[in-house]
């Protein structure tokens, strides 16, 4: 009997968990250890913070899901690994001391945590000092609600208030989310009558407006090219929203924000209300070898992702050359059996171009690993397990510049009269060697629009994906 254990059950943990459940839970022992009882839809929290959402709806009981499915599940937090003895200790959730330490011994670990949120990277950042919000977490998103209908109280009342959404450090990732919730933000001041009082705007580490991490895409429309800077130019000219763009988030305080542009300027951006998007690191796990000693450096990078088969150490140029160098197994290459899936995966360096200022400070979008990106990987990491308990070799594999993403950035939830961004993008990771005179990507399948459809899709995405992540009828029919 094989011993599998997944650390995290996000959107690539719980993938690969269902997965191999179904698949091995009658035969063998599948573990899954997460920090929460309950599954997140965390695409759906910019609508939690803007009020038009319930919590409860983006989130569900993850024990009776794996019940089905034969997977055991620790509600607590994985402190360490010891990767040359093959176990985890995990600490149970609510356990005050040593009684709540669990071990659980493997012989494959998925490591899937998601991000940590590193708020303290930039001085005064975050929710738990009250200077700026998030939308990340779904307690995150529910202060970022209350905060933001206070706001809109202010407006009500007859005050203006500077609205400033975006990302909160210079290596920041996931601008996509700060740009749905400022769109989501202009839709809901304008029903409420209140959007002649707000001043949005939008800063950003990203090159370009709708560079998005994935050093933007190009488009072929009615014969002539078009980038999503353009789009997303038009779109922030239409809802008035101003961009500070290149710009790295150096420091918070109450009501003003400090930060470096790309030219080393130093500069301050002053706010009534502030969502912004912390950096994301990898989680706070030991890894410990059987002499005692840590093997970190084996395992993770320096900002604690877990090392996986792609080639590390290059120049951005070599990294755009060798579509290859991106990872195909995501299989630690001294630990072969730990995989990672998700934003826990080290990626080899940046899909956007990297800038560094004249002050040496870096402001560069880091590659963005979330949502289909990582259900799919999940996936993939899961049916190689499957392959290596059955028949012990591997067979599937899906790097990111072979990987097909699509992208609905709600932009007004109404069914009605609500829009949103469809951005389709093959692959996420541009492949210069297959596509040399098409910006890197396949220009018949890349692809940007914006309307009402758009808005049905993402709800229909919300009601699908709640409905396949539960385990209910039919989910494997339901793509990553």
């Amino acid at each position: 009997m094989s011993k599998v254990v997944v650390i995290g059950a996000g959107f690539a943990g719980h993938t690969a968990a269902m997965y191999l459940g179904d698949a091995l839970g009658r035969d063998h022992e599948i573990t899954v250890i997460n920090m929460s009882d309950r599954f997140l839809f965390t695409a759906s929290l910019i609508w939690v913070g803007v009020g038009h959402m319930d919590v409860e709806k983006t989130r569900f009981p993850l024990e009776a899901v794996y019940n089905k499915l034969h997977v055991n599940f620790i509600h607590g937090m994985a402190i360490k690994v010891h990767p040359d003895e093959q176990y985890v200790i995990a600490e149970k959730r609510g356990a005050k001391d040593g009684s709540g330490l669990a071990r659980v011994e493997y012989d494959y670990l998925i490591i899937a945590t998601g991000p940590r949120l590193n708020f303290e990277g930039t001085p005064g950042l975050g929710p738990e000092i009250g200077n700026t919000y998030s939308i990340c977490t779904a307690g995150h998103a529910v202060q970022c609600r209350d905060a933001y209908l206070e706001s809109v109280e202010r407006m009500k009342r007859g005050e203006k208030q500077k609205i400033l959404i975006g990302v909160g450090h210079p290596g920041s990732t996931c601008q996509g989310a700060a740009f749905e919730y400022v769109a989501n933000v202009h839709k809901d001041l304008l029903k409420r009558g209140v959007r002649d009082k707000a001043d949005l705007v939008y800063i950003s580490n990203e090159r370009a407006l709708g560079d998005f991490g994935v050093g933007g895409i190009h488009i072929r429309q009615r014969g002539r090219m078009i980038s999503s800077q353009d789009f997303m130019e038009a779109v922030f000219k239409e809802y008035n929203i101003q961009t500070e763009m290149q710009r790295g988030v150096r420091g918070v305080k109450k009501g003003r924000v400090y930060w470096e542009d790309y030219d080393g300027n130093q500069g301050e951006t002053d706010y009534d209300f502030a969502m912004l998007i912390p950096q994301f690191t990898g989680m706070p796990i030991k890894y410990i070898g059987k002499d005692g000693k840590d093997v970190s450096n084996l395992v993770v990078s320096q900002t604690g992702f877990v090392l996986v088969d792609g080639i590390y150490g290059q120049s951005y140029e070599q990294l755009c050359a060798n579509p290859d160098s991106w990872p195909a197994v995501y299989q630690n290459p001294d630990y072969r059996n730990i995989f990672a899936a998700g934003i826990a995966f080290a990626p080899p360096g940046p899909i956007s171009i990297p800038h560094k200022t004249p002050n040496g400070l870096s402001i560069t979008s880091a590659p963005p690993r979330t949502a289909m990106m990582s259900g799919i990987m999940g996936r993939v990491v899961a049916m190689n397990i499957i392959d290596l308990v059955k028949r012990g070799r591997m067979t599937h594999s899906e790097r990111m510049t072979e990987m097909f993403a699509v992208c609905i950035a709600s932009m007004g939830d109404s069914l009605w009269d609500g829009s949103a961004a469809v951005i389709v993008t093959y692959p996420v990771v541009p492949d210069h060697q297959r596509y040399p005179d098409e910006e890197g990507r396949d220009l018949f399948v890349t692809h940007m629009e914006m309307g009402l459809a758009g808005a049905w899709m993402k709800r229909m995405i919300h009601t699908t994906f709640m409905h396949k992540l539960q385990g209910r009828v039919g989910w494997k029919l339901i793509p990553e």
